[in-house]
């Protein structure tokens, strides 16, 4: 029932900028660790920046003073505002929100559809 929507990919210049998004339902955002993924072709999928329901954050040491990953618990919705990108920033950026859901801590997990990020001149 829970559903990841993304926007915000697109093609920028080197040292551009972009904002991706990420709506999620409202039964589970407030209760859940977000998170933005990347997967380049060919290479492992990547943790680019988490986000608690505190509002703690962390970050890949890659992106670490480019990016800044936000939520909005009024909208449900999740952000990561992405400056000064690299080609090698180039991806489908994924959005996964996890959340514990009963008493032995057991977790579920959503994922989006992605949104293609791609950094060239």
């Amino acid at each position: 029932q829970v559903q990841l929507v993304e926007s915000g990919g697109g093609l920028v210049q080197p040292g551009g900028s972009l904002r991706l998004s990420c709506a999620a339902s409202r039964r589970i955002f407030r209760a859940a660790t977000m998170s933005w993924y990347r997967q380049a072709p060919g290479l492992q999928r990547e943790l680019v920046a988490e986000i608690t329901t505190e509002g703690s954050a962390n970050y890949a040491d890659s992106v670490q003073g480019r990016f800044t990953i936000s939520r909005d618990n009024a909208k449900n919705t999740l952000y990561l505002q992405m400056n000064n990108l690299k080609p090698e920033d180039t991806a489908v950026y994924i959005c996964r929100a996890v959340a514990v859901v009963n008493i032995e801590g057991s977790t579920v997990q959503h994922w989006g559809q992605g949104t293609q990020v791609t950094v060239s001149s």
